[in-house]
This record gives C-alpha cells, structure tokens and sequence, in this order.
C-alpha cells in the first residue's frame, strides 16, 4: 500500500460515531472490530499479536512510537492488527535500538492508521456501548460513507479466524528434554521463548493439526495457544481437544487465552462474548485456592462461563472444571483446573510481552506436570 502519512483520515464507528484525523501509516481503508488496549508501552508487541487479528486496537496512552520499532521484540513478524488509532505518534524516536520509525514500519506493512483522534473521548464510548464495528478509512472523508462501510462488515461472533494467524507446516524451536505440541491458533513468540527457558522443545503444529498428528511427536505435554476471534466458531480444535481429552487423559495439558476457551468448549463448557472485552496489562487476578493476586497481561473479547457444583465454583457445562483464577475488575472466570487430570488454562497471558510479569510461575507449573508424569526432580526455569 502507498504511504499516506499526515493525509487527512477517518474513523468512523457502525453506531454513528466518527472522527477526523491524520493518516500515519499506509493508504486505504481497514475495516474490524474496534477494541481499546490501556498499556502504557509495548505498542511493537501489541500490534504484533496475533489475537489481534481482526481488530482495529485504539491505544489509551496519549503518545505512541517514542522508542521506535526494534528488530526482535515483535511476537510475530508482521502487524496482525487490522486498523491501529493514536492520539499522538511519534515520527522521531529516541532509542539507540531502534532500526525504524512506528510510521514507516506502519506504512511499510500495510496498516491503516491514523492520529490525532481523541482517544479518551472514543474510549469511553466504547465503554458505555461495547466493541464496535468500525473503519480507518483515508479512501472517504465522507461520514455516511464512512459508517456505512462500518455496518458491512461481519460481526465477531461467529468468525473463526484461527486459520489466518496460524503456521502453515510444523516447526520446531527450542531444544530440551522435555517436548511441548503447542497447537498454533496465533501463538505469540514469548511463549515459546518461556517454555524453551524451561528446556523445551517446542513442537509447533497448525490449528488444524488432528489428534494422531500430535501424538506422533510423542509430547510431553500438550500447549493450547492464544489466538483471535469467536472460540466457539473454531470447532475442528475444539473437536481435536475433545478427542485428545479421551485418547490422552494422561497428557498434562496448558491453556492460555484462546486455548483456555478451547478447552473449556472441548470439556461441554460455554463461551460468550464480553462487552468491551479484556485488553491491557494491568488486570488483577486472584488465585481462589491461595487468596494471592498477579497483575497480569490481557487480550480478548470472549470468557468462560461459571455455574456451580456441589457448592464449587466450575465451568458452567463442565463440572470437572473448578474455577481457579477471577478477575477482580469484574469477576469474569480467569483460570480452570481438572479435578482429575494434570490439565488447567488461564485466560490471561503469563508470558506478557507487554506486561508485567507476575504470573510466569504457570509455565513452572506446566513443566513440573510434565517432569512428574516421568517421576523427575522439576527443571528451574530461565
């Protein structure tokens, strides 16, 4: 795409909502879902995450770009965002790191953005309303043209869109003892950097790898990734899971994310989507087992649902699924466990990359499933 920086461009949002700004990336019009991401740093990893996809991502923090684009902090090797929103972006960075500009590398890989947008103000009206379709367009300046190009676009729900952020063959990373199948539904690279930390390798297999494709690696363990849109939608992993759940009971198992709602979908439990979503790295989860709380790192628009058993929080659906981990912002379900099986998942992100790095102790407790199911001593972590 052309780059259009300082161009006059629009956002414009399918309730109505629009505004006039400045073009600071390449030409175009870029159409999604439109999410708010409270980081205050971070922006490379942010625009790099592949749960992402599908999303135009509005940035609350007022100056974006002030250090640059440096080579290696991505979590995957191009923006998956699909429009991004600032209210201020840097053209000079300083930082001795930096090999590009937000706006050239913006530009260079196709991304509509734009500036000069009151980002307080859109925020808070995607608090009050929730998640809304929306386009950065520098093709029309024209509102109704603008909104209703919003209104055509298709809604979340429904969309399955592992398929556009997921490997196209196996790679293997990392070298260890221990091997990790880490099913890729948009898997972030400080993932596999944590697990190799712990003396993994790390088997990455496609979204649509089956049951058997898996097992012929002989794992360890088993990795369920992060990834966008409606995990509902995303049936042949939720149908893989289910089927691993009865040929490999045995298998400890590791959910993050997406991969957390897929395994609740896999075991009979229910999803549904959140108003506005989860995203920023600032939330505080409590663990119900110890009372102890992690700052943690998120990103997604969907959650488990609760319901209770014999006086148990559980996935609603899913009974042998005891409810871990909650969101002390709004209660939503932030971790599960089997009662039986080595298997849990979080909803947040342990690895970060943005965010703090509070709950990095789940890949130990991933890794120490796997060791006992060999009778090992566990390995320390990197």
């Amino acid at each position: 795409m052309p780059v259009s920086a300082g161009i006059p461009a629009r956002i414009a949002l399918e309730d109505g909502w629009t505004a006039l700004g400045r073009s600071t990336g390449a030409a175009g019009t870029a159409g999604g879902e439109c999410v708010f991401n409270t980081c205050l740093s971070g922006y490379q990893e942010v625009l790099t995450d592949p749960s992402y996809a599908g999303q135009i991502v509005v940035m609350t923090y007022p100056l974006i770009g002030n250090y640059g684009i440096v080579e290696g902090d991505g979590e995957s090797s191009r923006p998956q965002v699909a429009g991004y929103v600032m209210r201020e972006c840097v053209r000079n960075p300083s930082n001795w790191q930096a090999s590009d500009t937000l706006p050239d590398w913006l530009a260079r890989h196709g991304v509509v953005a734009i500036e000069g947008i009151d980002t307080r103000d859109l925020t808070l009206h995607l608090r009050k309303h929730g998640a809304l379709r929306g386009v950065v367009t520098t093709d029309t300046l024209d509102v109704e043209d603008a909104v209703a190009r919003a209104r055509r676009l298709p809604p979340m729900e429904g969309r399955n869109l592992t398929g556009d952020v997921t490997l196209s063959e196996p790679r293997i990373e990392g070298e260890g003892d221990l091997t990790v199948a880490a099913l890729d539904f948009g898997l972030k690279q400080n993932i596999v950097r944590q697990l190799a930390g712990f003396g993994c390798r790390v088997v990455r297999l496609p979204a649509t790898a089956s049951p058997e494709e898996i097992l012929a690696y002989r794992p360890d363990g088993l990795f369920c990734s992060n990834g966008p849109g409606d995990p509902a939608a995303a049936r042949t992993a939720i149908g893989t899971l289910r089927r691993l759940s009865r040929e490999a009971p045995e298998l400890p198992t590791f959910g993050i994310c997406l991969g957390h709602q897929l395994l609740a979908l896999a075991h009979g439990g229910t999803t549904y989507k959140l108003k506005f979503g989860h995203h920023g790295g600032n939330h505080p989860v409590q663990d119900l087992r110890t009372g102890g709380i992690d700052i943690t790192s998120h990103n997604h628009g969907f959650a488990v649902r609760e319901s209770s058993a014999g006086g148990k929080r559980v996935v609603e659906g899913a009974t042998e699924l005891e409810i871990t981990h909650v969101n002390l912002y709004d209660g939503t379900v932030e971790g599960f466990r089997h009662n039986e099986r080595p298997l849990f998942a979080v909803q947040y992100h342990p690895e970060a990359a943005p965010g703090p790095h509070d709950a990095r102790h789940h890949f130990a407790e991933f890794v120490a499933a796997m060791e006992a199911r060999h009778g090992r001593a566990p390995v320390s972590g990197a």
